[in-house]
């Protein structure tokens, strides 16, 4: 089965305190509902603290075009993408030695937040000494479930490549599809959540001996994964392309939907895997916003200490949409945990979806 050797974070430069994207929210919406004070308890209640952004506040409170903000998006898709690919790459913390960038077979490029032809891999590849043979593969339009789904894709390859070194790449600049004059109450909560943020994934296949170069004691391996669709429903989560760009669709009914919705998918995943839940040990979960990871709970009976870092990573980053998971994984990558002991990988995204990567710690 293939290792998880690496992750590499890249953390835009703008970072706002919730109280500040309060008053922001405030002095846009204020006009547009009686009961703004009230509406506005959901950045509170959401238990996100500090977010990063691409640009700073004021940004923000001007009009841009379509072209102008997806010009941003690709001038910093490549500028932090370098960024977190060099800090997967070298990163001491998991690897005694560098990777070299042209001993990388595959790059999968996760993103769903912009628009780029030829796609951001390829134009970080002319930043970085990979191979010209390198194969690339962009994947766009899974959202939250994007970080999940290219672990999934990354470990498909690496069984049917078992000599491979494959790159995760995620890059989600969510503030720039942020609409000035879009005043419904999708748009109040996406402004609550939503964040920006690069992950990048050091995947190998179980021929690869780097895993023997390993500094921690234990590392993850993927065992299996499964996605699941849900029928007809599409109106739950996604965007709705205009002229000025793209505008969130979010459903209010998420959380009752993972409520009632995710355990069935779970149980038949573990059943096809021969596990119990109990056998479970740890949960790295696409924190969606606090009703999700509620919801997650409720579905899953699991305590909320299951997913403390989970929590952690929505307070200090809030939703940066499929990068979020990867910077959960990279927490429990920092952790001595026992061999053996396996965890699950989970997101949401549109379709409405599911990924679900199955883990298990060895030595």
């Amino acid at each position: 089965m293939p290792y998880i050797l690496s992750v590499g974070t890249c953390d835009p430069e703008h970072t706002l305190g919730q109280d500040h994207t309060v008053e922001f929210a405030r002095e846009l919406f204020s006009d547009h509902f009686s009961h703004i004070d009230r509406l506005l308890r959901v950045f509170e209640n959401g238990q996100i603290e500090t977010r990063n952004f691409v640009n700073d506040v004021q940004w923000y409170k001007e009009n841009h075009t379509l072209q102008s903000k997806n010009d941003i998006y690709i001038e910093k898709s490549v500028e932090y993408g370098v960024k977190a690919i060099k800090d997967c790459l070298a990163n001491n913390t998991y690897m005694d030695k560098q990777i070299p960038y042209n001993e990388i077979d595959a790059i999968f490029f996760v993103s769903t937040t912009g628009f780029s032809t030829p796609s951001i891999e390829a134009r970080i590849m002319n930043e970085l000494p990979f191979s010209p043979h390198t194969k690339r593969i962009p994947i766009w339009g899974l959202g939250c479930a994007g970080g999940a789904s290219g672990l999934a894709r990354a470990h498909d390859y690496c069984l049917a490549y078992p000599q491979a070194k494959v790159l995760l790449v995620c890059v989600e600049l969510c503030s720039l599809t942020f609409q000035k004059k879009d005043y419904s109450k999708s748009n109040l909560i996406g402004t609550s959540l939503f964040a920006d943020g690069v992950g990048a994934v050091l995947m190998v296949g179980d021929e690869v001996k780097e895993h023997e170069l390993t500094v921690g004691k234990t590392i993850p391996k993927t065992l299996a994964s499964q996605s699941t669709l849900m029928p007809d429903s599409e109106d739950v989560m996604g965007w709705d392309i205009k002229d000025e760009g793209l505008y969130v669709i979010f459903s209010k009914d998420i959380p009752h939907i993972v409520d009632s919705w995710f355990y069935p998918t779970i149980h038949q995943f573990l059943i096809d895997q021969d596990l119990e839940m109990d056998e479970i040990k740890h949960f790295i979960a696409h924190p969606g916003g606090i009703k999700v990871l509620n919801a997650y709970m409720s579905s899953l009976d699991i305590p909320a200490s299951m997913f403390h870092d989970s929590l952690e990573i929505l307070k200090r980053y809030g939703n940066m949409s499929s990068v979020t998971v990867i910077y959960v994984l990279n927490r429990f990558m920092q952790k001595d945990i026992p061999s053996g002991e396996k965890g699950l990988v989970m997101a949401l995204g549109p379709g409405f979806s599911s990924e679900v990567v199955l883990i298990e710690w060895v030595e």
